[in-house]
């Protein structure tokens, strides 16, 4: 459930429009987790990108306002255990799995039949 890099089809066919685009947005989206975290919100902010309009989250940045090739969304955990997409009983082992969100950022990928979890490290300061 929970990817990395590692995925070919991530490798291939998204990976350097994700990279290109977090570089422009990593800022936003590490401001906006640590304000999820520290309202206490959630400990496990998740950010939904696509190309197209979808119904998880709220929208952050639209593709067409920053020029972007994504769409990002921002929620939490509680969203996607609601929707059915991490199920009740694998919530502890998705928190578990959960990497540091002061130096990773949880994307959550999904592009037509492709959807997959997705870690990226925020850029050193």
């Amino acid at each position: 459930m929970i990817s990395d890099f590692n995925d070919p089809e991530l490798s291939g066919k998204y990976l350097g429009t994700i990279t290109k685009d977090f570089l422009n947005v990593s800022e936003i989206l590490k401001e906006a987790s640590y304000q999820v975290r520290s309202r206490k919100f959630s400990k496990f902010p998740i950010f939904p990108i696509s190309k197209e309009e979808q119904p998880i989250g709220q929208l952050l940045l639209g593709k067409e306002e920053k020029n972007l090739d994504w769409n990002y969304y921002i929620t939490y955990v509680d969203e996607f255990i609601q929707r059915k997409l991490i199920a009740e009983e694998l919530r502890e082992e998705f928190e578990n799995n959960y990497k540091n969100p002061d130096e990773f950022c949880c994307l959550f990928v999904m592009d037509k039949e492709f959807t997959s979890f997705v870690y990226i490290p925020f850029p050193e300061e």
